[in-house]
């Protein structure tokens, strides 16, 4: 592989050898299994928890004391996480922070969900995220989740994915019906109130009434030990049934739900992973709800990676307000997520010059945002520069983009919110096909190139 950034290749395939293609697939194949056991952000910060055990990392909060080269990550109500190496040089001189988000566009089911309809049981759901809403009708449909009990007991819920697992999903009106239907926009051809589960239609025998709704609390207690009133105290998700596959004649993509943000969450853990010596404390952090405005207790507008950060102050005997602020201000991040690829049948939402394209690469995105860059963080151009100098003695192929034509749309990430800290951040991640699809599509190659280029920032700025 060509090591100087002025001879890179435009499409990145075309700088590897057979060695190089070989560890592509080793890695693509690792993430491939982690987007088809992770589905939710319970399951992707549980995974990314325990692969951090196996490679000595440490509870955070069952630390006495830190010193450089420790390696340890703290854990928000099993729905965030952030791990740290420690670095030789003093917190307060800042850190490396990779960020991505682990929530995905998703049917939620609501706290009184269970129905019966004209001898048909449905799920109640309320969808999460951005989501072309006729786009999740039809589909095998697995639900994920927990369901916490009055005694505190928690029943882990993954029903969908085994060959032998029933599947669930919405329906949709007959194309022989669907005259009314088809004239509708496309927003409101399915309302958010119709994204209803079918979850069974066998009566219970000897029940007069809500047979089925009867038979299916019967199955649920027998099977799970939960009842009715379970819902008021479950967190469950409705997500496209069945594992990531390989894309294409020539496998170069990879079909999968929840790429965004996956697919950068995946290669940031696994970068920080690699790395044990570091002067700079680095920093790989996987949050919540960014598909909801980054909101609540587990989202990026929280203050518990603040926190986390005073915790580690305090371990490493450093500890205090000034030392966190300084800490966070003389940060670099990147807020490792995704663009949109170019899209060939929808040519005319892109503006090519300023575009991402499959095959070329990690994507930085100066500014994300809408209306005129609102809600974006607009970085800096000394920034982005010395990531440019970074990623081309490294020999990482990478592009700029803007998400779409101005006034076509936009969109946001948690770059914004960590630049109130006074760090700096920009936008960079893996371009993606069919966005917020319930099926997404990546670029094997980008996804490599991704994790060369987060490895290539954690150890570049010392």
């Amino acid at each position: 592989m060509k090591k100087n950034g002025t001879d890179r290749p435009k499409d990145a395939w075309l700088k590897y050898d057979e060695t190089g293609l070989g560890k592509i697939e080793v890695f693509c194949e690792g993430y491939k299994r982690f987007i088809t056991n992770c589905k939710t952000e319970r399951e992707c910060a549980e995974a990314i928890v325990a692969t951090a055990e196996k490679k000595g990392f440490r509870n955070l909060m069952t630390c006495e004391s830190l010193k450089p080269g420790d390696r340890v990550y703290y854990q928000m109500m099993g729905k965030a996480v952030a791990l740290f190496v420690i670095g030789s040089k003093p917190l307060s001189e800042g850190m490396n922070i990779l960020g991505a988000h682990i929530d995905s566009p998703r049917l939620d089911v609501k706290q009184n969900p269970l129905y019966e309809d004209n001898g048909m049981a449905l799920l109640d759901t309320h969808y999460y995220g951005g989501v072309k809403k006729y786009q999740w009708v039809t589909l095998p449909m697995a639900i994920h989740g927990v369901v916490v009990k009055k005694d505190g007991t928690t029943v882990r819920i993954a029903i969908g994915e085994k060959p032998d697992d029933p599947v669930f999903g919405v329906s949709d009106l007959l194309i022989h019906l669907a005259a009314d239907q088809l004239t509708k926009k496309a927003a409101t051809a399915v309302e958010g109130e119709d994204l209803d589960v079918t979850f069974a239609s066998r009566p219970l025998s000897g029940e007069e009434k809500d047979a089925v709704k009867a038979n299916a609390l019967r199955l649920l207690k027998e099977q799970y030990d939960i009842t009715a009133e379970d819902f008021l105290s479950a967190e469950l998700e409705i997500v496209p049934a069945g594992a990531a596959r390989d894309y294409g004649l020539d496998r170069s993509m990879i079909a999968g739900y929840g790429q965004d943000d996956r697919v950068c969450a995946y290669p940031s853990a696994e970068a920080l992973f690699g790395i044990r010596k570091t002067a700079r404390t680095l920093v790989c952090l996987l949050v919540d709800k960014e598909e909801i405005g980054s909101v609540g207790a587990t989202g990026m507008h929280s203050r518990f990676f603040e926190n986390c950060v005073a915790e580690v102050a305090d371990r490493l005997g450093q500890y205090s307000e000034l030392t966190v602020r300084r800490a966070l201000q003389n940060s670099y991040m990147l807020s490792s997520d995704v663009s949109a690829a170019f899209d060939p049948l929808y040519a005319s939402a892109f503006e090519k010059k300023n575009t991402a394209f499959f095959g070329r690469g990690l994507v930085f995105n100066k500014y994300t945002g809408s209306r005129g860059k609102r809600e974006s963080n607009d970085a800096n151009p000394e920034y982005m520069a010395l990531l440019r100098r970074i990623l081309d003695d490294a020999g990482v192929s990478y592009q700029t983009a803007e998400l779409g034509k101005v006034d076509q749309g936009g969109g946001g990430t948690i770059a914004y919110i960590m630049a109130n800290y006074g760090m700096n951040v920009i936008d960079s991640g893996v371009a993606v096909l069919s966005m917020h699809a319930p099926w997404e599509i990546t670029s094997k190659v980008d996804i490599y190139e991704a994790y060369l280029g987060y490895v290539a920032f954690l150890k570049g700025i010392q």
